[in-house]
């Protein structure tokens, strides 16, 4: 996907911000030329602030990808994830693990997830940066109740894991 999408840009940075964002915040493009996070339509001038760019930028970014099918189908079909409970965590009684991988990210999620559930805590949620998108990213896990600090060392433990926070 990537691939595709710097190549279709290459020439123009600031439309690949756009694009990038766009996947970022989990923002299609609809059959009607607008872009939407669900049925919320975004205005043109929200996604430039947003991403540092001129209006225009947004308007010609968008006829690429109506003009290209494969790009179309991808922002087309962008669905946003939903609420990220990081934040509120704590309000809600929840537990939160932060894991900062290196280049070697295969297999954390479920190494992780099998730690967790070997001291018996649900997962509520977990959340992976993309790798094509972060210079340093992050794998969070949201628990159904704080997970003592210490799983840090086995957690460290996991190949391609580089930090870990639990609060």
């Amino acid at each position: 996907m990537w691939e595709k999408i710097n190549e279709k840009f290459k020439k123009y940075p600031a439309r690949i911000r756009v694009a990038e964002k766009m996947i970022e915040l989990g923002l299609s493009l609809n059959d009607d030329g607008k872009i939407y996070c669900g049925n919320l339509k975004i205005s043109d001038k929200a996604l430039a602030t947003a991403t540092d760019v001129d209006r225009r930028v947004i308007k010609s970014t968008i006829n690429v990808i109506k003009e290209d099918e494969e790009l179309y189908n991808l922002f087309n079909n962008i669905i946003p994830a939903g609420t990220l409970l990081k934040n509120i965590a704590k309000n809600l009684e929840l537990g939160v693990i932060e894991i900062e991988v290196g280049s070697e990210s295969e297999g954390i999620l479920g190494a992780t997830a099998n730690l967790i559930s070997k001291k018996g805590i649900g997962i509520r949620q977990a959340y992976a940066e993309d790798t094509e998108l972060q210079k340093a990213p992050s794998l969070t896990i949201i628990t159904e109740k704080p997970v003592s600090g210490d799983l840090i060392n086995e957690f460290l433990k996991i190949k391609g894991v580089t930090r870990v926070s639990i609060y």
